[in-house]
């Protein structure tokens, strides 16, 4: 009576352990590479690895500084900023989906003058995106259009999953 209730008591337990690292294995990590292309030109690139389920917030900043005024003097700064947040949320082996969060600050393309005709620095032009869920070919190229066009703003985004190990 002893053993069997050893026995039914360590079948137990070995399920539970079984479950339990079940539960807690790692999630994958999830390799992602953000290029940023205005008017047919990369302007920028992000690049990390995020685990599965988590969320990687990255800024990048470029200050700009304009000749203005009728003397042509440097003046007007800007600080084009521009933020992601990219969460990877689902991967297999053939494709990954992420969900990405952007704002960025960009230049307007005209230059603004005064009456006298005196230049007046560009204005800066607030964008805000999200793509709940971009789901990419493991390893290749996807592009996800911002702004279509005055400029042409694109983000072509990669991402993978390294391969199942089996033991």
């Amino acid at each position: 009576m002893w053993n069997t209730r050893v026995a039914v008591l360590s079948a137990a337990l070995f399920t539970v352990s079984i479950a339990a690292h079940a539960q807690t294995a790692a999630q994958p990590p999830v390799h992602w590479e953000v290029q940023v292309v205005r008017d047919g030109q990369q302007i920028d690139a992000f690049d990390a690895t995020t685990t599965l389920g988590q969320a990687h917030t990255e800024t990048h900043h470029h200050d700009v500084v304009h000749d203005v005024g009728c003397k042509d003097r440097p003046a007007g700064n800007i600080d084009l900023t521009r933020t992601l947040t990219v969460s990877p949320t689902q991967a297999s082996p053939d494709s990954v989906t992420l969900a990405i969060d952007a704002q960025e600050t960009l230049e307007d393309d005209s230059a603004p003058q005064t009456v006298e005709g005196c230049k007046l620095p560009p204005q800066p032009r607030e964008i805000t995106a999200s793509h709940p869920g971009l789901t990419i070919p493991n390893g290749q190229w996807a592009t996800w259009t911002i702004v279509d066009k005055n400029p042409t703003l694109m983000y072509r985004v990669r991402a993978s999953v390294p391969p199942l190990k089996t033991n």
